[in-house]
């Protein structure tokens, strides 16, 4: 990993902690010099682009950049440095790994003369989907403005291919159309690196022949090509190509022909987005190229371009410029708004706008030109009285002799949501990982406070005054803890241990549990899918997941209602995952917690999983309930949502994905009434005295004798030095300068077979350890006492000994 730097010497937080924030933001962070070149590099390179941070470092910048954009960047890097700090920002492509490219929203502030940084400090964030998403509307766009002012198919095609071009590989793209007649393709378009235009050709066994036999969208890669091929559906035509999508070109009526892009390096170049849009396209192209045979055969018959706009799944209109009023609207528009053709008639175009907009809107139409393309974001409203924002595109036309305008208007309500949605998950993902780090370090507190605790209540008498306010203290850190597990369950830090369980199970129990804590005037309804499938998750979790759910549902029914609990398996289909950033179709369990209470507005559910916000009375809730039901949820690889409405009441849906694999069957072991002692030789490496202080004087208690060392490279010095045999290494999991896991690989190296425990104020890679189930290593997390930590460790040796 890349050196990382510390510039502010107030900063609380040190190399290791900063490192570790920069490296989990979304956005990749870099230091340039004036040039261009590299001394910094944080870990969302490696996430985002492929890049690990090392292999950045001394490279250029420009390196990365697209060819088109190189001398832009230069100049861009020369304003940032001129601006005394002032943020820039603009727009650019960066290289993956993988080839591929991808576009960030670049910030730029010049730090040259900042002691310690003495660079360009750059932000970068992905906005590949959705510069993807605005491409691909722009593009839609273009063509049916071409569509509507290029008369000759040839230009029409070329113009459409340098659309395609901004949104996938099109630079080996052709037309392929049927002449009915013949049997045979003809070629009105044809752009290859390799191939020259053919011939007309019989429609034979291609794969543009496949796709136009079918009459389906394909895409072949090389390994779908084989087994085609084999099956005696397709045949090789032309240079081979890894990477092959065809769409058909299909009317109302019809398949007319096929349209092909295919890429001959790449065999990754193209994915079902690229099909879908394609295939979009090819429904435009199609009704596009009718409609100019119809125009050379009937003499500009308008039948082709009515077919065009009818079936435009974009509400589009034609409307009188002098007079405003709708000439002509198609069915999408009829659809969207709840007008019919007739009363799209009657009506102007200010009449679908509230009213609050009209007199704006009345004036902007006055003032366009008759030549100019208008495009912007408005309000409008439907039949019904519900607004919804368009993103509308017009042009100026003739029409019947009369001054037209042609518009496209897109609905984007769904758009923003997205981006809400995205930007709220954004913040929670920030919010956690704040959490998480408060958790660590108050562990690492509350470790210090309950182990003299434990130390001086088992030196006391029992009967002593001053035995009692020790407890005081320990129950008082023993709350702390708690609050402390929940901040690490929200940012998803915890360490679970997952089984495979069917969650009917766990509702089952929770069931009986759960009226004595909702009460009698609460109703709970079990609705649990007998066939319900498995999940991977903890099942202690997954009750404390109900609980807070029912606790909160109970607090929402004051005056009584029903607590309804239901469970069953769903397949999510992409209609429903598109809305639901993050979340992929597939097979999940769902957890449906429904109750009959107050409700709640928009503004409150946009914060109920933030730690520590409530709506409860002072003392009353700490605010962490919801926060921890949703970082199990996610850690568990699952998704919640909220839908609520005020009155009504309020439903959570957790969808945990579905597994096919054996329930796991939980033994709990018993504990021995006695605390375990040894006389091995343990060597102990924590870079926090308190802590580490605490951990030798339980060791001890336990007649190990102890190797004390505060980091990884005193610990190597020490176990170097040392005669005998270290039967063990306890050691903190992050310290500076060196990992616990890092030593104890060093260690092992050198004995092998040396068993390791883990000590942890929270840690992703902890889980992973568990998860890999090594006998010679254990973890335990922060804070732990000195029972638990005298169970493990003779557990652990005994088992190598065995």
């Amino acid at each position: 990993m890349a050196q990382r730097m510390v510039t502010d010497p107030g900063l609380a937080l040190g190399a290791a902690h900063l490192a570790s924030l920069l490296d989990s933001t979304k956005e990749i962070v870099a230091v340039l010099g004036q040039d261009g070149t590299l001394h910094f590099a944080n870990g969302t390179f490696q996430s985002s682009l492929g890049y690990r941070p090392e292999e950045l470092i001394g490279r250029s910048l420009h390196a990365l950049v697209h060819t088109s954009e190189v001398a832009h960047v230069r100049a861009f890097l020369k304003q940032v440095a001129g601006q005394n700090g002032a943020p820039v920002t603009a727009l650019g492509r960066l290289r993956s790994r993988d080839g591929s490219w991808r576009w960030f929203e670049l910030t730029c502030r010049s730090k040259l003369q900042e002691p310690g940084l003495e660079g360009i400090l750059l932000h970068g964030l992905d906005v590949t989907d959705l510069h993807r998403m605005e491409a691909e509307r722009q593009v839609i766009s273009e063509i049916v403005h071409a569509l509507n002012q290029t008369a000759n198919l040839d230009q029409l095609l070329m113009r459409i291919h340098e659309a395609l071009k901004r949104v996938v590989s099109a630079e080996n793209c052709f037309v392929a159309l049927h002449d009915v007649e013949r049997d045979v393709f003809e070629f009105p378009f044809f752009a290859d690196e390799y191939d020259d235009a053919p011939a007309p050709q019989k429609v034979g066994r291609s794969c543009t022949a496949y796709v136009f036999r079918t009459g389906k969208a394909e895409l072949i890669p090389q390994a779908v090509f084989d087994q085609l091929a084999a099956s005696g559906e397709v045949e090789l035509v032309g240079s081979p190509s890894p990477a092959w999508l065809g769409v058909p070109l299909k009317t109302p009526t019809a398949t007319i022909g096929v349209l092909v892009v295919q890429h001959y390096q790449n065999e990754n170049a193209y994915d079902q987005r690229d099909l879908e849009f394609l295939d979009s396209v090819g429904g435009h192209i199609a009704l596009a190229i009718e409609r100019r045979r119809a125009e050379e055969e009937l003499r500009k018959s308008e039948s082709v371009l009515s077919l065009l706009f009818e079936h435009n799944p974009i509400p589009t209109w034609l409307y009188d410029v002098e007079s405003l009023r709708f000439i002509r609207v198609n069915q999408a528009a009829e659809r969207q708004y709840g007008y019919s053709q007739e009363e799209f008639e009657r009506m102007t175009t200010l009449e679908i706008r509230p009213a609050s907009e009209r007199e704006r809107a009345a004036v902007y139409m006055q003032t366009m030109g008759a030549e100019e393309e208008e495009h912007g974001f408005w309000l409008h409203q439907g039949q019904d009285g519900k607004t919804f924002e368009v993103e509308l595109t017009s042009h100026a036309m003739t029409h019947a002799g009369r001054r037209v305008r042609l518009v496209v208007a897109q609905d984007i309500s769904e758009r923003r949501h997205l981006e809400l949605q995205l930007r709220q998950a954004q913040k929670m993902e920030a919010v956690g990982r704040l959490a998480g780090g408060v958790a660590h370090d108050f562990n690492n507190l509350l470790m210090v406070i309950k182990g003299h605790t434990e130390l001086l209540l088992n030196a006391l008498n029992p009967s002593d005054a001053m035995a009692r306010k020790i407890e005081q203290i320990d129950r008082s850190a023993d709350r702390a803890t708690s609050l402390t597990r929940q901040l690490l369950a929200f940012s998803r830090l915890q360490v679970l241990q997952p089984q495979v369980i069917n969650l009917n199970s766990v509702v089952e129990e929770m069931g009986k549990l759960l009226p004595r804590l909702i009460g009698e005037d609460i109703e709970l309804i079990l609705r649990l899918d007998g066939n319900l499938g498995s999940i991977r998750a903890d099942a202690s979790q997954m009750e404390q997941v109900i609980m807070n759910l029912a606790v909160n549902a109970r607090d929402a029914m004051p005056s009584g209602g029903k607590l309804i609990i239901e469970t069953r398996t769903c397949e999510l289909e992409q209609s429903y995952t598109s809305s639901h950033p993050f979340m992929k179709p597939g097979s999940y369990v769902l957890l449906d917690v429904t109750d009959t209470g107050t409700g709640m507005d928009e503004e409150t559910q946009a914060h109920i999983f933030e730690p520590f916000f409530t709506t409860k009375e002072k003392g009353k809730g700490t605010g962490l309930g919801l926060a921890t039901v949703y970082g199990i949820v996610k850690q568990s690889g699952g998704f919640i949502w909220v839908y609520s409405e005020m009155g009504k009441g309020t439903s959570f849906k957790i969808y945990l994905p579905h597994v096919e694999a054996q329930q796991t069957q939980i033994h709990t072991p018993k504990l021995a009434a006695e605390l375990p002692a040894g006389t091995e030789t343990v060597l102990l490496s924590e870079d926090e005295q308190d802590v580490r202080e605490i951990a030798r004087e339980f060791l001890e208690s336990g007649g190990y004798t102890v190797l004390e060392a505060k980091n990884g490279k005193e610990a190597i010095e020490l176990a170097g030095r040392h005669k005998g045999k270290i039967d063990l290494l306890v050691t903190d999991m992050v310290m500076p300068g060196m990992t616990g896991q890092e030593l104890a690989v060093r260690l092992q190296r050198d004995c092998p077979g040396l068993a390791v425990v883990f000590m942890s104020g929270y840690s992703e890679h902890a889980a992973t350890e568990m998860a890999n189930a090594d006998p010679s290593v254990r973890l335990m997390t922060k804070p732990f006492s000195r029972a638990a930590m005298l169970r493990t460790v003779r557990e652990i040796l005994q088992g190598q000994k065995n």
